[in-house]
């Protein structure tokens, strides 16, 4: 422990020390140039902890010392973006191309020049500096909210808690943007240590990456090498930071000591973008991290402005993937898997084969004409990649390694699971059994509880299969007839496991019809198409009732998303379903001319305490109102909770009313 020195002379050396710790943490995880041993680094903590110990009043948020030490959380809580965290559109060499003729003609410029960037496979998070100290951090989330993950990123070696002083005012709020990851060789590292504790091995360092950051536990986070690159200023155009080029905030990040990546590159053309693209492909394998493709960024922000943002995507940036990597394996096996809609889809078992840190077992083999076009047969060698570096595809055959032993594979006439006949419409063939084949009524099932339609916590894979497999449940309304005593048959259900899932059950009747029309499986009718639907008919039976031409009259659907409609209405099973889900007392018409706050347009911004997200926009579209994400002259109120972002503030600009939470709940009744 340091000798004992008076809180004066223990304020100036801890000040000296923290200095000193930042610019070695700097040197070393940002510039990867340390300048003294880990030894010698290790004496310096350990000398600030001691005087930190002596006067713990001296500890600040932004000390060196502070990475780690807050308690275990039950969840995180929401916290809303400075600005929409989008993601990009994909692209390949053409479409880029048009990208750039699109842009030249619509900003009437002859050239545009971009920033170029390596398109990193991890987390994408925002971290918030105040006044140049770290203040919160959070995950993409869905773009406009994210989770809380502050006391996580702080276990983050690369993320200075406190940023370096350069030659103008620190800005009073600082939004950045940047990727968490894990490189290759210390995922290696993570995973060897793993399988020595016995524990499965993680899949790839992107996964590793993920799971880390969103520990409950931030001591579990921080014995994990997690770093990170920044490549985005959030709010670019706040009076105190004022940079106009995509190039010149890469630049403030470095000066920062905000780690960017090295590849970034400022190019004249969309020609040199491509040729940067090709050799990032070719220095791929020799990167000490993963990386999918690259990204191009208009460089200039006054064109980023004009050009504007859609939906989900900026108008101004692409990413340009790299082909999938391919592997060679051999199909031990061809079998049939049904899915909900009873269509059977051919699966190819394989000798197990590593892709991208993926063990692939298992590839959809699409349906007949896919395996006769590509001649695929058991026994065969075929090189297979994730397409979109995601789902494991036969790419093509390798017909020089046949031996003679391989054999042709055929479409069975009756089902695997059911034995019902089986019947072929176009290019597949479909059980005829509808949900009386096990098969199609577990995936219904399954379907019908997701988040996104009926949102039934507990009521997924293995449960479902039970309940099926041990007579509990033969339709989806029987659902609603589970009882306790049923549910504790079962292996894996105690007492209380039982009641949760009652409970989740009798709470998803409130469900909105949207969700309700959606967990249906109509084909083609997903929850867009299902609120459409709502919107214009309001009740299900008038859904049920319409023809072709009410239906058409929407303009989203065209005459097959009709005829799907249609046609599942008119088959008698489901109409029995569906008076059974009524019986049941389930959502069958829209709220929308008898809510509380019909007609009314709200905006929410800021954490509230009592409500997720989710659950206010279930709330308002249930008495009959619209959640919106931006502001506009369309909305009657914003919805402020804790610390609210940008949108307060144009709500002001726009005389939008302003309420707090207390004041929504009154207005909605609850």
């Amino acid at each position: 422990m340091a000798s004992k020195i008076n809180k004066k002379q223990a304020k100036k050396r801890i000040k000296d020390l923290r200095k000193k710790i930042r610019h070695h943490d700097y040197l070393y995880y940002v510039k990867n140039k340390p300048e003294i041993s880990d030894k010698e680094y290790d004496t310096l903590v350990d000398e600030l902890e001691d005087l930190e110990y002596q006067y713990p009043d001296l500890i600040t948020s932004d000390s060196p010392t502070q990475r780690v030490g807050a308690e275990p959380s039950d969840e995180f809580e929401e916290v809303e973006h400075i600005k929409p965290m989008l993601s990009l559109d994909t692209a390949d060499e053409d479409e880029v191309n048009d990208f750039d003729e699109r842009l030249k003609r619509e900003l009437q410029e002859k050239n545009i020049n971009y920033v170029v960037e390596p398109k990193l496979d991890g987390l994408s998070v925002e971290l918030i500096y105040e006044n140049g100290s770290f203040s919160t951090g959070s995950t993409r989330g869905n773009g406009e909210v994210g989770e809380n993950v502050t006391e996580n990123i702080k276990t983050i070696h690369s993320v200075p808690l406190k940023l370096r002083k350069i030659d103008q005012e620190m800005p009073e709020k600082l939004a950045v943007r940047g990727e968490v990851i894990m490189f290759t060789e210390d995922f290696e590292e993570y995973n060897k240590k793993r399988i020595e504790q016995g524990k499965e091995p993680m899949a790839n360092p992107r996964n590793a990456a993920a799971g880390s950051l969103r520990r409950l536990d931030p001591k579990e986070t921080a014995e994990r090498p997690l770093s990170i690159f920044f490549y985005e200023i959030m709010n670019a155009d706040a009076d105190d930071i004022k940079v106009n080029t995509q190039k010149k905030a890469i630049e403030m990040l470095e000066k920062w000591g905000l780690k960017t990546n090295s590849h970034t590159n400022k190019v004249e053309s969309i020609s040199q973008a491509l040729k940067y693209h090709d050799q990032m492909q070719k220095k791929r394998e020799d990167l000490a991290y993963e990386i999918d493709g690259i990204v191009i960024k208009v460089n200039n922000f006054d064109y980023q402005k004009k050009m504007g943002v859609k939906s989900s995507s900026p108008r101004w940036a692409v990413a340009y993937k790299f082909p999938p990597r391919k592997e060679e394996t051999q199909i031990l096996d061809i079998v049939v898997q049904v899915g909900r809609r009873g269509t059977l889809t051919p699966v190819a078992l394989l000798k197990p084969v590593d892709v991208q840190g993926v063990t692939v077992s298992r590839a959809s083999l699409h349906n007949e004409d896919f395996i006769e076009e590509n001649d695929i047969r058991i026994k065969d060698w075929v090189k297979i990649i994730r397409a979109g570096d995601v789902i494991p595809e036969v790419k093509e055959v390798n017909t020089k390694k046949r031996s003679g032993d391989e054999h042709q594979f055929t479409m069975p006439d009756r089902c695997p699971v059911c034995d019902s006949k089986v019947v072929r419409e176009g290019a597949y063939y479909r059980c005829s059994n509808g949900l009386s084949c096990p098969a199609q009524l577990k995936r219904s099932i399954e379907h019908f509880a997701s988040k996104g339609a009926m949102d039934i916590e507990g009521l997924g894979g293995k449960t479902t299969d039970a309940l099926v497999e041990h007579g509990l449940v033969e339709s989806l309304s029987d659902i609603f007839h589970l009882t306790k005593d049923e549910l504790t048959s079962l292996d894996h259900f105690a007492d209380k496991s039982a009641e949760n899932l009652i409970s989740a059950i009798n709470q998803s009747k409130n469900k909105r019809l949207t969700r309700v029309l959606y967990g249906l499986g109509i084909p083609d009718v997903g929850k867009h198409v299902a609120q459409l639907l709502v919107d214009k008919f309001e009740h299900i039976d008038n859904i049920i009732d319409a023809t072709e031409y009410d239906l058409l009259e929407i303009e989203e659907v065209g005459p097959e998303i009709a005829q799907n409609i249609i046609h599942f209405f008119e088959e008698k099973q489901n109409k029995k379903e569906i008076n059974q889900l009524k019986k049941r007392g389930l959502t069958m018409k829209s709220a929308k001319k008898e809510g509380s706050v019909s007609g009314k347009r709200f905006v929410f911004t800021g954490a509230l305490d009592e409500f997720t997200r989710s659950e206010v926009k279930d709330l308002v579209s249930r008495e009959g109102g619209e959640s919106l994400e931006n502001v506009s002259d369309r909305v009657d109120y914003i919805v402020v909770g804790s610390d609210p972002g940008n949108k307060l503030d144009e709500a002001e600009e726009k005389e939008v009313s302003i309420i707090n939470e207390k004041e929504f709940k009154k207005l909605l009744g609850v």
